[in-house]
């Protein structure tokens, strides 16, 4: 393995935390270095107090950190006599325990860190960096282990067996280096977490991890094991359609779960290369490498029978392997199945080169029952009312769609945005959005993006039906075919693609399927001049009124808000509500607040609304048809 430390780099590094970041960086940009979220790094320096004296500090990563975008100020200070003198202790809750972490921060503002601080502090040397290589993990699962170990490294790299992270891993540490020459000791193997390295510089330690991780790949070589690639040669064929059967499958294990989960699909050619593989029944029956990563449960699941898994391992499998879908992974977030989706490739990774050595021999026991504490414990936090959720919303790069998009992502919800303007795909930068660039009125496009859909997510829980024009006023008798056939087709035809193809993903819902359409106060009062709006807005609403009639068994929602003045949307410019106003023979201040309640309304008000109606408040309403307006003397 190449090192990539390059000196021109390193040397514009002028804080003890900036070279550590520097290092993990490298490290994360390695193949096969780093479990997703599992690697860590920490430093031992000193840092000016309050009274200007130099008071020695740990920083160190937070827990799921992705060591390949580490920076120095994601590493957290902590001072280090406090934590080191947790070692000393015999007995310690973990409440109090991380307590005690909590009150060592610098900075009373800034996260805990998790229990890995106690391994960092009790390892000698100022860095120390903590990784889970393919190549050493696939040696030390393999049979005899430890002695193919000994064999590479003599006493170079001692191996820990598995102790729990926190106080037990930590004077396991202690006890195997405590008779040892620390200069003789290139790093230390710990069953269970990955390998770590220590040294007095950011450079040696990250070169030391380079050269453990070179020579073991060169025993996986000599013994023909070191290129295993599952990928096989799917060809030119086009996928089949598969969303339908994702949403059973998700309501399936989000059902036994007890929760919604989010679904993340990898069905590229290394995951149909195992779902597809002869022995992918032997491969499967091994648990994870990484107790961490033990939340995805201890087997995966082969096929779709979550019954039978239920009733042999009493939870719900994290991994579904199926040979016509992929590699499906669930969590209770889209950051979580994702993450768990890359964590399962990770282990595939160490079990299949094992297996190749002559035999793969998992963790014991203890290590996942820790591990399902933890998951448990996880599971165990507050959840946002959407969390594990999927919505759709269209029309979302703007207006009131973007604030629904808002609402629902800070609501837990994983969202898809669909609008035909292309800002809609970076509109949001985190896990759980996804903008797609497509025009509406191209039912190929549409039915490519529900595809997309489920792939990412899982499935399809919620929709909000926003996309629409409102074109320039044009009296009946001047209405021109072309512009009503635009208007229909925009208002109101591809809403009827959307809820079809809808319907199958949102009868699999695990807690039940809802619609909102965002429809218009012209359904109730209609005015002048918008005979086209007006017409496309009523019947869209009277479709959702019968799906909401249809759908009902299903227990599927259906409802609609009918806003009005909502000014702060891209029909509104100055100029339109300049000449609006003075139509009225009033100031804009006052055409906006022109209703009873004399307020003003805006998108995320609307989006507010939208959100509720999505969630359990509205939980035994359907078509229900609510008025966003102030008060319209026309409707009241």
């Amino acid at each position: 393995m190449k090192s990539l430390w390059r000196e021109d780099e390193a040397s514009q590094l002028n804080t003890d935390r900036a070279r550590c970041a520097y290092a993990a960086r490298l490290l994360g940009q390695g193949p096969h270095l780093v479990a997703p979220s599992l690697g860590g790094a920490a430093v031992k320096t000193s840092t000016p107090n309050l009274y200007g004296e130099a008071e020695p500090v740990i920083a160190v990563t937070l827990c799921d950190q992705d060591l390949a975008a580490l920076t120095a100020e994601d590493l957290i200070a902590l001072r280090l006599p406090a934590v080191k003198r947790l070692l000393d202790l015999d007995v310690i809750g973990n409440t109090r325990l991380m307590n005690e972490i909590a009150v060592s921060r610098l900075n009373a503002d800034a996260p805990i860190p998790p229990t890995d601080i106690l391994l960092y502090a009790a390892l000698p040397g100022a860095y120390t960096l903590l990784i889970q290589p393919v190549a050493l993990l696939a040696i030390v699962s393999a049979v005899q282990g430890e002695e193919r170990l000994r064999s590479i490294y003599g006493d170079a790299l001692p191996v820990v067996e598995y102790a729990t992270m926190g106080l037990p891993l930590a004077r396991a540490c202690n006890r195997t280096l405590r008779d040892r020459d620390p200069r003789e000791v290139k790093g230390i193997l710990l069953r269970g977490h990955g390998l770590a390295v220590f040294a007095d510089s950011a450079q040696a330690a990250y070169e030391q991890a380079i050269e453990l991780v070179s020579r073991a790949e060169a025993y996986l070589d000599e013994h023909n094991v070191l290129d295993m690639d599952l990928s096989i040669d799917i060809g030119d064929a086009v996928d089949p359609p598969i969303r339908a059967d994702l949403a059973e499958v998700r309501k399936s294990v989000s059902d036994i779960a007890g929760a919604p989960m989010t679904m993340t699909l990898r069905r590229n050619v290394w995951s149909l290369g195992l779902v597809r593989h002869a022995n992918v029944a032997v491969i499967a029956d091994h648990p994870p490498l990484i107790a961490q990563a033990a939340l995805i449960g201890c087997v995966p699941m082969l096929g779709r029978d979550i019954e039978s898994y239920y009733a042999a391992h009493k939870h719900a499998p994290r991994i579904v392997l199926d040979p016509d879908l992929g590699v499906c992974a669930m969590g209770r977030t889209a950051s979580e199945s994702a993450r768990i989706a890359a964590c399962y490739r990770h282990s595939v990774e160490v079990i299949i080169r094992a297996l190749a050595l002559g035999g793969y021999e998992p963790l014991p026991d203890k290590a996942y029952t820790d591990a399902e504490a933890r998951a448990m414990l996880a599971c165990a936090a507050p959840r946002r009312v959407f969390d594990g959720e999927v919505a759709m919303v269209t029309g979302g790069a703007s207006g009131i769609g973007k604030a629904c998009v808002a609402a629902l992502l800070e609501r837990g919800a994983s969202v898809v945005s669909l609008d035909i303007n292309p800002a809609v795909e970076t509109l949001f930068d985190q896990p759980g959005y996804l903008g797609i660039h497509c025009d509406l009125t191209d039912e190929a496009a549409v039915l490519a993006a529900f595809e997309t859909t489920a792939h990412t997510f899982g499935g399809l829980d919620m929709i909000v039906l926003n996309a629409g024009i409102f074109p320039q006023g044009v009296r009946v008798e001047a209405l021109e075919t072309a512009l009503w056939q635009k208007v229909m087709r925009i208002n109101l035809d591809h809403n009827v693609v959307i809820l079809r193809e809808a319907y199958p993903l949102l009868k699999h819902a695990p807690g039940d399927g809802r619609v909102v359409l965002n429809a218009s106060k012209n359904v109730l009062a209609p005015g002048a001049g918008a005979a086209a709006y007006s017409a496309a807005k009523a019947a869209v609403t009277q479709l959702a009124r019968v799906a909401a009639l249809e759908w009902g068994k299903n227990r599927i929602r259906v409802n609609m808000v009918h806003p009005d003045a909502v000014f702060d949307t891209g029909i509104w410019t100055e100029d339109v509500l300049q000449a609006r106003a003075a139509h009225y023979g009033m100031t804009v201040q006052q055409y906006k607040t022109r209703n009873v309640l004399g307020v003003e309304l805006n998108s995320r008000y609307v989006a507010e609304l939208v959100a509720e109606m999505l969630g359990p408040l509205f939980g035994k309403i359907t078509g229900a048809q609510i008025a966003v307006d102030g008060g319209s003397d026309r409707i009241i």
